[in-house]
């Protein structure tokens, strides 16, 4: 951060944090026993990463970059002059967030710290509806996530037994209970920062103080999502700003892959991240497709139009589902015992052969001079379909 040009220092900053992080991660497995997260030092390590590499990219921007080339938001968090070293130990290590985070800009703490952030109704609502959400999340954790361990979805009895409109709901069931510690983690804190007075965005149309420029997640929207890019939006919100400001918005090319890679190199190297990291490329492109060529068929009148929604809310869920229990499992045995169970040739399969279909459907509208990539696609399709009959031949 002193020794490098500002031409560079976004580049050197990103790979030495990221670089260090990784080795770190790659340490924890070879240490400490593999998956026990007791004595975890990854936690706080991971939203310092976040920070150095934030700041780097905002420090470039400011002194490295030209104002027009700068889109407004980049522009608006462009820092002008190098912080001190005692600016930057302070933006880094702050009690407030040095454990659980989260991420959050420079300028914006800095304006925190000199009085110029905003102080209003810091306990009218805001922290008190956070607690009460963390102490609601900590006993659902106590309760539910202790009654419907992962652990459940390799058994044999879901493996090999289970019917699959039971494995569809117990798979349903185990994911939503994995959910609840980070409810609990990432509200509290929320709340830690807000009753601090670090937090506060601004007054919306009806007047009320919003306390959300550091929130993380959006409980409502996440369970109400009807798509998988609304559900990314609103889980892990400051993580997925960062990834968007590093990374979406600056490589040019393959935005979408290099993000998803990021963010599962960032979490760490248990093979389960990378499962679900990659996985979720697939669904989000699938998800896209199928979203462009046929939500325009169920707009022309509210009962289909709830329908559809109905419909998106419940394959949007199930596929998050599908997608994130690698995650959870961590572990390469468990994901593939959970991968060759019928669930997968029966319902899996037929997802992503709806998103071929119509990926196949949008691609043959498009040709390129005498080159028509529909033909390429055909050709794709063609070998997906024959190795998906050889998987299913495999498993029966």
């Amino acid at each position: 951060m002193v020794t490098a040009s500002v031409s560079n220092i976004h580049r050197y900053s990103f790979f030495v944090a990221m670089g260090y992080l990784t080795i770190c991660h790659i340490s924890r497995i070879y240490i400490f026993h593999y998956g026990i997260l007791t004595t975890d030092f990854s936690g706080p390590l991971m939203i310092v990463t976040q920070k150095i590499t934030t700041l780097a990219f905002q420090v470039h921007d400011g002194l490295g970059r030209r104002a027009e080339d700068l889109s407004a938001e980049q522009h608006r968090l462009a820092i002008k002059v190098k912080p001190s070293f005692l600016e930057y130990l302070s933006y880094l290590l702050n009690f407030m967030s040095v454990i659980a985070g989260p991420c959050n800009n420079f300028k914006d703490y800095v304006a925190f710290i000199e009085g110029k952030h905003i102080h209003m109704k810091l306990l009218e609502g805001a922290v008190i509806h956070k607690l009460g959400i963390t102490l609601g999340s900590l006993l659902l954790f106590l309760t539910l996530t202790k009654t419907f361990p992962v652990t459940c979805l390799v058994d044999d009895w879901f493996v090999h037994k289970a019917s699959f409109p039971a494995r569809l709901c117990y798979l349903y069931v185990v994911m939503q209970a994995s959910k609840p510690k980070y409810y609990f983690a990432w509200t509290l804190a929320d709340a830690v920062n807000n009753a601090a007075g670090f937090g506060f965005s601004g007054v919306d149309k009806n007047g009320n103080f919003c306390w959300d420029l550091l929130s993380n997640l959006n409980i409502w929207k996440i369970e109400t999502a009807t798509s998988f890019k609304m559900y990314l939006e609103n889980w892990n919100i400051q993580t997925a700003t960062w990834l968007k400001r590093v990374c979406y918005e600056r490589v040019p090319w393959y935005p979408t892959v290099l993000t998803f890679i990021l963010s599962a190199l960032w979490h760490g190297v248990y093979p389960g991240y990378y499962f679900t990291f990659l996985t979720g490329i697939l669904v989000t492109l699938a998800a896209k497709a199928v979203r462009n060529n046929y939500r325009h068929y169920f707009l022309s009148s509210r009962a289909l139009k709830a329908v559809y929604d109905a419909g998106t809310w419940a394959v949007t869920q199930l596929a998050v589902s599908y997608t994130v229990a690698p995650f959870v499992m961590l572990a390469v045995e468990p994901t593939i015992s959970l991968y060759n169970c019928h669930l997968v040739n029966n319902s899996i399969f037929t997802v992503f052969d709806l998103g071929g279909s119509t990926l196949n459907e949008a691609v043959l509208n498009t040709s390129n001079g005498g080159f028509n990539v529909g033909n390429v696609h055909r050709s794709f399709k063609r070998k997906w379909l024959s190795w998906r009959r050889q998987c299913i031949n495999s498993n029966t």
